[in-house]
């Protein structure tokens, strides 16, 4: 491999940033195009919680995990479970010293890979339009401007709606079945006592049937809520959801019969209602391998939020950019990723399925049964269009 190769990450998100600072670490040049025109051009999400195998293992990798302790909160590993009519059914505290999976807003840990880069590593708002392998093992990414420029590696980190994918796979993301609906409050300890005892430190769900309400304590004060249930992608059909209070009315029609307490989360929320259908991979997802142009995260597999999707980024990100530095040519580097993370991602893909499947069963009855883990705090539907990265 040429000691300086030509190396484009398209998309900032978590997995494309450890990438690109693990390569760096190692004096391997990277730029990452990102569509976004700045770091702060709109919420990057909620709260994650790291695990200590996977994300954690990665952070380890780029040189962060101190800093992102510094800024993590385990305390945040609580998680209390209810049923519909505010019964506590389950209540998990983190021991003493535990820190298997601490968690951190999605924007801090955003920020501190930022952080991390060379100045000018992110070319923010280029949008990447497609990628297409060349005759020679290179790719050529295409802009969305209509600029092109060619690179030795292509690594499609841009999410659920990818314009990398298309030159490996013809897969494409399929309605889930499930929505989640996301709200907020915020200064909650002082301005909602009721919501801030709901969710103490942590995260709290409540679920009966095809419904839950999941609410997530995220620093500084701020809950985001996720209505959560299994319906057509059109539940809304009639509705303007830019219309906050017809939107609280039909979500309360939906949860009629719950506690006021849990309806109170509907009828109290800051700000309005944003919507957020669940789409998935089709599993198995793989691909033939392509020279010059590979995958990771979401890109490669997404699957439905189980506690694993930011984990799974940020361990492919990391591993990858350790193939390229540990293998003498680009093709063993792919070779040597994918032979693991493809495994490893359908493995993950099959367990995410079958706890959807668990969770959001068809039949409405409250008598499914609650596994170990509800709706994790790590990640959720990401509905913005297929323009991203």
């Amino acid at each position: 491999m040429s000691p300086t190769p030509r190396i484009a990450i398209a998309g900032a998100g978590l997995g494309g940033l450890v990438c690109a600072r693990v390569l760096q670490q190692h004096g391997v040049p990277v730029t990452v195009f990102e569509r976004e025109t700045d770091p702060h051009s709109r919420s990057q999400g909620g709260t994650l919680d790291i695990d200590e195998d996977t994300g954690q293992a990665a952070l380890r990798a780029a040189g962060l995990f101190d800093p992102f302790l510094a800024l993590s909160r385990p305390e945040g590993q609580e998680w209390r479970l209810y049923d519909r009519h505010a019964n506590l059914i389950r209540h998990d505290r983190a021991g003493e010293g535990d820190l298997s999976r601490p968690e951190i807003d999605r924007g801090q840990l955003r920020t501190l890979l930022l952080d991390s880069l060379a100045p000018g590593t992110v070319r923010w708002g280029h949008s990447v339009e497609a990628v297409a392998p060349l005759p020679d093992g290179t790719a050529c990414l295409h802009h969305h401007d209509g600029s092109a420029e060619d690179f030795d590696l292509v690594i499609g980190a841009d999410g659920a709606w990818s314009r990398v994918r298309p030159a490996l796979s013809d897969a494409r993301p399929r309605y889930a079945g499930v929505t989640m609906v996301e709200a907020r409050f915020d200064d909650v300890d002082h301005r909602h006592p009721g919501i801030a005892r709901l969710v103490g430190r942590g995260t709290m769900s409540a679920k009966a049937g095809r419904r839950s309400l999941v609410m997530q304590r995220n620093s500084n004060g701020h809950v985001r809520v996720y209505v959560t249930f299994r319906g057509p992608q059109d539940w809304h059909a009639g509705l303007d959801l830019a219309d906050t209070e017809a939107v609280r009315a039909r979500l309360l029609a939906q949860y009629q019969g719950w506690h006021e307490s849990l309806l109170d989360v509907l009828r109290d929320n800051e700000g309005g209602f944003i919507d957020r259908p669940m789409f998935v991979l089709p599993v198995p997802h793989s691909w033939q391998r392509v020279p010059g142009i590979t995958l990771l995260g979401d890109a490669a597999h997404l699957m439905p939020p189980a506690g694993v999707g930011a984990n799974l980024a940020l361990l492919d990100g990391a591993e990858l950019a350790r193939a390229v530095i540990g293998h003498p040519t680009l093709d063993e580097a792919l070779d040597a990723y994918e032979s693991v993370m493809l495994p490893r991602a359908l493995d993950n893909a099959k367990a995410a399925q079958q706890m959807l499947s668990t969770l959001m069963p068809d039949t409405d009855s409250d008598d499914a049964a609650f596994p170990d883990t509800l709706w994790p705090a790590d990640s959720v539907p990401d509905s913005r269009p297929a323009h991203a990265g």
